[in-house]
């Protein structure tokens, strides 16, 4: 094992969050575990916090770092992992001997470098790795404890090679891929060192060329020893370099500095490029029709495009998708509002599908406000009503404060009210909770976790990710699995997630702006202005039962309609009782 017996420590105990978050960012099927640490650190003080006004972000300003370059690593992982097989994953990398092997402990996969490096081939067994005496059993014993015993925390080993005594860096770490069989990566130091990385980490972590070479020493696994000797230098001078590097880097061991350096030692030769194209036609696979996309173009030059769904001549309403981009309607629901002759609009909002981001610092809300109007100026469309979907209310809500005229009924489907309780974060599920807490008490680091979900979610799939996300649910569980439900939501989430593009942007700053905003005032402002109805479920994991019956308690003015057998999905499940109150409130 590493010995960290001349490593300066950090005071701090982070409870293990920083080294999962470099793990969830080369394997994001560890998130939950990311999930569960940072909610153990967090809770107390989230907890403390609620009862100061304007809910500052929490003192955790010292992860920020961690969670930057954790950022770069995460950008890679997506842009890298269309096809995630031992095979496909060990050929990625191409600087750095590695090696994967299953639970047979033979190797299944191995890189140009490894079998150069190592003189193996896929299916020798790990213990016939050229290693020094004992130090092959050693290695074969951890992978052995990681995939075949309950450890998940990866494992840094300091071995040395049989003929050269060369010393080297074994990085090991177990990938569970969702319904395949687990395999672990042993990750080596031996390596070329890449020409660009000393400039990557001056430029990223502002070290010298004394610094880099102190980092390059450890991690081909020399012992500060040896780097003084080389360097023709005194320990204590290699000491103080050493001490200098973590406080630069943010770390508090030899180890996490290794596995920080051997997690992002390929961002040298990396640069994000992922295309944003998403098809120009709305397309399901079974019963749904294809749907056109069809775009205007804003006062600023953006690219807005929109679907129209039912009856295209028929008389309007809006439908806002929800932050994960839900914009289709289940195929018996499009055919219904068509029959009816409802002509449903669904803007495909700014980082969505086609529709142009907005740059930074632009207000988010505000801006969507006034796009959504504009769509409706391009449409000739003077008033409608207006459904949403979960936390969608909060931006309809923030529509009709800036364009009261232009609404004449509000639908919300499991809709959210401001929160005013703690206890109100408490009571949700945890991965809700996760995001609507961060997004609240620590929005700068609210991004990283988002693009780090939406990464999971295409690892697993979105059957996959619905079930985590909704697992405690059983309605929406059972909702999802209805076969129409099923493509409507597949089919429409492509615009926030599909191979080619992630919306994980948009997300953050819609999420922040909603747990940052008081729009109390704004829900106010609804009574007596317009119809407003709320139909929520009692199963659904944002909004549960008690806090459902504070916000009734709070707005009784809203008509709350409630579904004992309905989740967060409800508008999937219950779109019947949707489609007359559009024709309610529409006008004649």
């Amino acid at each position: 094992m590493t010995s960290d017996r001349d490593t300066p420590k950090d005071a701090a105990d982070d409870g293990g969050v920083i080294d999962r978050l470099y793990e969830v960012a080369v394997n994001p099927m560890r998130y939950e575990e990311l999930l569960d640490h940072w909610e153990a650190m967090i809770a107390p003080q989230r907890a403390a916090s609620a009862n100061e006004s304007g809910a500052p972000a929490l003192g955790l300003d010292a992860f920020t770092g961690h969670f930057q370059r954790a950022d770069k690593v995460l950008d890679r992982f997506i842009a890298e992992t269309e096809n995630d097989t031992p095979q496909a994953m060990i050929a990625r990398i191409r600087q750095t001997a590695a090696l994967a092997v299953d639970k047979s402990l033979r190797l299944i996969a191995v890189n140009a470098a490894g079998a150069q490096v190592f003189g193996v081939t896929s299916g020798a067994h790990l213990r016939e790795l050229p290693l020094a005496d004992g130090e092959a059993a050693l290695l074969t014993a951890q992978a052995d404890r990681l995939i075949n015993g309950n450890s998940h925390d990866p494992v840094i080993l300091r071995l040395r090679m049989a003929e050269t005594d060369r010393p080297m860096v074994a990085h090991l770490r177990i990938v569970t891929p969702a319904d395949k069989q687990p395999f672990v990566i042993i990750l080596s130091s031996q390596v070329q060192w890449p020409a660009a990385f000393g400039d990557m980490l001056h430029t990223a972590f502002d070290l010298s060329p004394t610094e880099i070479e102190v980092v390059r020493g450890l991690t081909l696994g020399q012992s500060l020893s040896d780097i003084a000797d080389a360097r023709g230098r005194s320990i204590d001078t290699i000491r103080a370099q050493l001490k200098s590097v973590m406080g630069k880097t943010e770390t508090r061991s030899q180890s996490e500095l290794v596995r920080l350096t051997l997690s992002t030692m390929e961002i040298a030769q990396f640069s994000e490029e992922i295309a944003a194209q998403t098809p120009e036609t709305s397309q399901g696979f079974d019963t749904l029709e294809p749907r056109p996309f069809q775009s205007m173009t804003t006062v600023d030059g953006r690219r807005l495009d929109y679907l129209i769904l039912g009856d295209p001549a028929g008389k309007p309403c809006f439908f806002f998708p929800l932050d994960y981009g839900l914009v289709r309607w289940p195929a018996s629901a499009e055919a219904e509002a068509a029959r009816r002759g409802i002509k449903i609009i669904v803007p495909v909002r700014p980082g969505y599908g086609m529709s142009t981001p907005l740059r930074k610092g632009v207000p988010y809300v505000a801006q969507l406000a006034d796009d959504m109007c504009a769509l409706l100026d391009h449409l000739g469309v003077d008033k409608l009503p207006l459904i949403t979907l979960g936390g969608d209310s909060f931006i309809a809500i923030a529509f009709h404060a800036a364009y009261p005229e232009r609404l004449t009924g509000l639908i919300c489907c499991a809709g959210v009210l401001p929160l005013t309780r703690a206890e109100q974060y408490e009571r949700m599920d945890k991965w809700h909770r996760f995001i609507l807490a961060g997004a609240r008490y620590t929005p700068h680091l609210l991004p990283f976790m988002v693009k780090a979900g939406f990464a999971l979610a295409r690892k697993l799939g979105k059957r996959g990710f619905v079930n985590a996300v909704y697992g405690k649910s059983q309605a929406d569980v059972a909702t999802f699995e209805i076969d129409e439900v099923y493509e409507a939501i597949v089919c429409g989430s492509e615009v926030a997630l599909s191979d080619t593009h992630s919306a994980h942007d948009a997300f953050s700053r819609e999420v922040i702006a909603h747990e940052t905003t008081d729009w109390t005032a704004e829900v106010a402002a609804l009574k007596g202005s317009v119809p407003v109805v709320f139909l929520n479920g009692l199963q659904d994991p944002q909004v549960p039962p008690a806090t459902l019956s504070e916000h009734q308690n709070d707005h009784p003015w809203i008509d709350f309609r409630v579904y004992p057998d309905a989740g967060q999905l409800l508008f999937f499940l219950k779109w019947r009782d949707v489609v007359p109150l559009i024709e309610e409130f529409q006008q004649g």
